[in-house]
């Protein structure tokens, strides 16, 4: 029998018209989508499924993108389908706590919104920046930009792809020492802010306060963390990690081998588009990745799990 874990995508996977089917066809996915409405006060099948701009703001895009990886993750239960253990990347670790049942979808909406926010703001347009690095090992990386102030690793994705964040001239010039160091490309990424880096240490400060009063209950089966790249079992270790996350490295390839070292044979890609399954192709060729975005691969999912 197949060891399944359910992996959440982030900021980056947005598009309109994401979850729009789920929420016509199965009653549990709509349930989320109004309700997340009501929670935040603004039309989230209108954010989610007609083409706007706000989707593409980091204040809007968090909150979309958990209710509908939240809706999915709702019709994926009544269809049956079970993880052993939840990760997700970046912003898709909130889907991951809802999936390990120690974040309600309400709190998760509700908290990211909030995140969103926070990180949009912290840092004034124009002073930070984010790369992606191909083709070059991580330690090498590592390595070169060490003496480079203002400047770290935002995601460890795969092999052959790091993304590297901080001060706007620091990356400028890590791009710089990178290629002249034998990276094949390094790709300024338009984003909005110095996601996953010090510059961010700020926002991580406020979210905690937001997590304060937040509720959350014991795991129902683990999640991985992105902090550390290792399981996460205890529910009282979790603000902490979040407030971290902000500002701390992604470590998604860390995340993935960790599940696999525990026996997990098949991954579904829960949300918008197939990031994470082409990542997955890179780390390890020899599992069985599943990605579900409409009710058709929901199908499709569940009939392959039955065989």
């Amino acid at each position: 029998m197949s060891k399944i874990a359910f992996i959440f995508p982030g900021q980056g996977a947005q598009k309109a018209g994401m979850g729009q089917e789920f929420y016509e066809k199965c009653p549990a996915a709509k349930q989320i989508f109004d309700r997340a409405s009501e929670v935040l006060e603004m039309d989230m099948k209108e954010l989610c499924f007609e083409k706007n701009d706000r989707l593409d703001q980091t204040e809007y895009t968090q909150c979309a993108l958990v209710t509908t990886e939240t809706a999915i993750l709702a019709a994926l239960r009544e269809a049956g389908i079970v993880p052993a253990v939840a990760a997700g990347l970046s912003l898709g670790e909130y889907s991951a706590l809802v999936a390990a049942g120690i974040m309600s979808e309400e709190d998760a909406i509700r908290v990211v919104r909030q995140r969103g926010i926070l990180m949009e703001h912290e840092v004034p347009a124009g002073q930070g920046g984010m790369a992606a690095v191909l083709a070059m090992k991580a330690e090498k990386i590592e390595e070169v930009i060490a003496p480079i102030e203002g400047v770290q690793i935002a995601n460890y994705n795969c092999p052959g792809q790091i993304v590297i964040s901080g001060k706007k001239e620091a990356v400028q010039k890590a791009c710089e020492a990178l290629t002249a160091a034998g990276a094949k490309r390094c790709i300024p990424l338009n984003v909005s802010g110095p996601f996953h880096s010090k510059m961010l240490v700020g926002a991580g400060e406020k979210l905690g306060t937001v997590l304060e009063p937040v509720e959350l209950n014991d795991p129902s089966i683990p999640y991985v963390t992105n902090v550390t790249g290792a399981y996460v079992t205890d529910k009282n270790r979790v603000k902490e990690l979040l407030k971290q996350q902000v500002s701390s490295s992604v470590r998604w390839q860390q995340c993935v081998e960790a599940m696999i070292e525990d026996g997990v044979d098949t991954f579904v890609e829960v949300g918008p588009g197939t990031t994470l399954t082409g990542f997955l192709k890179k780390i390890n060729r020899k599992v069985t990745a599943y990605h579900v975005e409409t009710p058709e691969d929901l199908e499709k999912i569940a009939a392959s799990l039955a065989e």
